[in-house]
């Protein structure tokens, strides 16, 4: 069972591709189809983890792996999103310039073997995921509400990490 945590998050990074043809197909980027894709793809980030911690097993494919199978699937998300209309591109730079800010960061700390996930981050994570998949599911405005608590909580997490050279306070290893 050691290995199921990377199979779930080889998965959810192999989900991608057909999560985008399915969104950016749709009209007006409302689809049952992408949103329960995404969803299910989103639940296995948290299935994934939380099997690795039960497990106790932790390998250098999935601390690579599973952060930048999260974040494809959200600024795959998040283009089309706007690419469709249904969020307006100033609102998405936030988090993809925070991906990409962290991304460099990860990258740096993996190297010196310092990468650690804080409480912050997977809230902000939660929030963000849960905000995409209800814009998937319905032409109403309210969900960018949930989405914009998510891209605070976000931009909280990414002072944190930057701060911190274990990721931020009350971390835990990833």
């Amino acid at each position: 069972m050691d290995w199921l945590p990377n199979v779930l998050t080889a998965a959810r990074l192999a989900a991608v591709v057909p999560f985008a043809l399915l969104l950016a197909r749709a009209d007006d980027a409302v689809s049952v189809g992408a949103a329960a894709l995404f969803a299910l793809a989103a639940f296995t980030d948290f299935l994934d983890g939380y099997l690795a911690r039960r497990l106790g097993t932790s390998t250098r494919f999935g601390r690579i792996v599973d952060p930048l199978a999260d974040r494809l699937l959200i600024d795959v998300a998040l283009i089309l999103l706007v690419w469709h209309q249904r969020l307006e591109w100033w609102l998405t730079v936030p988090v993809l310039l925070r991906d990409v800010l962290l991304g460099a960061l990860f990258r740096s700390r993996h190297v010196e073997g310092r990468v650690s996930v804080n409480f912050t981050g997977k809230t902000a994570t939660a929030l963000i995921m849960l905000s995409l998949t209800l814009l998937m599911l319905t032409a109403e405005p309210w969900p960018k509400a949930l989405y914009l608590a998510g891209m605070a909580v976000s931009l909280s997490a990414a002072i944190l990490y930057y701060r911190s050279p274990q990721g931020g306070p009350a971390s835990k290893p990833s």
